[in-house]
């Protein structure tokens, strides 16, 4: 029977016939050709095997005990009608073969065929197939880039940035490490990892180390057997267990214990878990991302977390940018809640005035987009556009107004340097100005940008 079938990607011909002989001379002529075969004797649980985007052809004999060709045809295009199929038969009857090419099969070689023949119609069906699975990959790629730029809105270069990693690594299988403050949004980046991922289809499982409790932290990550303590009557199954196929998130890492960090440790070097109480390793197909609002090497440093799990998840990390490294990311974002939340309480538009504009640019969004979201909604349903944004109010300069708006952007770029920004690009895109600008700004205002984030200090 054909049920233990598994290909891989190098297989290009799945072989099927009942007749030994034939299904022997068939393979060699193949493998001498240089391509990599394999062959069944049957077509029962072929169907549901063969993996999407497989790269290969299937060549099959019509008359065959059980599951017949045209059968088989039939079940694989309902998963994949671009999937090349060949079909043979030793009866040569031409409405069979109408019926064959008229469901879909690629082509139909009547026995006794020379092996040329063969050879030349698996070669184009190649071809063929490459061709289909190229346009695949290219139509895939647009869509996934139309839809990160839908769940991750911004225009700033360091949000561009992050939508490139995250393309890169979703159709890998590494875990990934997500830096960023509360609010940043580390859960929509993970949720859009797994959803451009190969796994989209399994489970996505997420969870917050921070919210549970530490009696049953170990039991809900890894699941536990009856009697394995008081009050444990019957099996749970563990969160990471429930993920398996799919991806897990683990929010609030830095919040683990170190006892509970060694087994996570082993389960990301081992791929496997053990239930509390239970002696059986359970093999698991699993994507681990965590995420940190924390240094998580000074916590390591500081002994709060283990150096060891520190170097093994930070092989591919994602730093989320702070809404107030973005510049007018913050406007974009919004408009883009303001609006979600217009349609889902089905009222009219509300339009910015110049004054709430720069009231949401000033804004420092300790809250990050979490903050935004809120406040767009608040501005969708009618009320006051109230922020806490300790910005700077107009000096009391005397002259006029030449004089008022420069006294007002030295205390609005005073104001911005005493904030922490690791670089003068950081600072630029808060101010929302290029860097040239803000470098003749700062001279002419005569303010000097610190690094560590102190308060301004004059030029020299």
């Amino acid at each position: 029977m054909s049920t233990d079938i598994a290909l891989d990607s190098r297989t290009q011909v799945l072989l099927i016939d009942d007749d030994p002989h034939l299904r022997q001379a068939l393979s060699q002529t193949l493998d001498l050709a240089g391509l990599k075969v394999m062959t069944l004797a049957d077509a029962q649980g072929v169907a549901e095997r063969i993996p999407g985007g497989w790269p290969g052809v299937v060549v099959s004999d019509i008359r065959m005990p059980g599951i017949d060709g045209l059968q088989l045809l039939e079940d694989l295009h309902r998963q994949d009608p671009e999937l090349p199929v060949l079909l043979i038969t030793g009866h040569g009857d031409v409405p069979l073969a109408v019926q064959a090419m008229r469901a879909g099969a690629y082509d139909f070689l009547e026995k006794p065929f020379a092996s040329e023949h063969l050879l030349d119609s698996v070669r184009r069906a190649l071809d063929r197939r490459r061709l289909v699975l190229d346009n695949r990959s290219l139509r895939l790629a647009l869509s996934d880039r139309q839809e990160l730029s839908a769940r991750l809105v911004g225009q700033s270069p360091a949000m561009q940035q992050l939508r490139q990693q995250i393309g890169a690594l979703a159709g890998t299988s590494a875990d990934v490490l997500i830096l960023g403050e509360t609010g940043a949004g580390k859960e929509v980046v993970a949720r859009a990892l797994h959803d451009l991922s190969s796994r989209r289809d399994g489970p996505f499982v997420a969870i917050n180390a921070g919210a549970l409790a530490e009696s049953v932290v170990e039991s809900e990550l890894f699941g536990h057997e009856p009697g394995a303590f008081t009050g444990a009557q019957k099996r749970r199954i563990g969160k990471f267990e429930f993920a398996n196929g799919g991806t897990l998130f683990l929010d609030e890492i830095e919040s683990m214990s170190l006892d509970v960090q060694v087994k996570l440790l082993r389960l990301l070097q081992e791929r496997v878990v053990e239930r509390l109480g239970g002696n059986q390793l359970i093999p698991l197909d699993i994507r681990i991302v965590a995420a940190t609002k924390e240094d998580l090497r000074q916590a390591a440093d500081q002994g709060r977390f283990r150096a060891d799990l520190y170097y093994r998840l930070n092989v591919a990390p994602l730093r989320i940018p702070p809404l107030r490294e973005r510049g007018e990311d913050a406007l974009l974002l919004f408009q883009h809640f303001a609006e979600a939340a217009r349609a889902r309480h089905g009222l009219p538009l509300r339009e910015l005035q110049p004054a709430q504009r720069a009231l949401l640019l000033r804004h420092a969004w300790p809250g990050n987009v979490r903050e935004l979201q809120n406040a767009a909604e608040r501005f969708a349903l009618g009320l006051e556009l109230a922020l806490d944004n300790h910005a700077p109010s107009l000096p009391a300069v005397s002259g006029g107004l030449s004089e008022q708006v420069e006294a007002f952007e030295r205390a609005l770029i005073a104001a911005e340097l005493a904030r922490p920004h690791g670089s003068l690009r950081s600072l630029a895109e808060a101010l929302g100005i290029p860097r040239k600008t803000l470098h003749d700004k700062l001279r002419k205002h005569g303010l000097h940008f610190d690094a560590g984030g102190s308060s301004p200090e004059e030029f020299d």
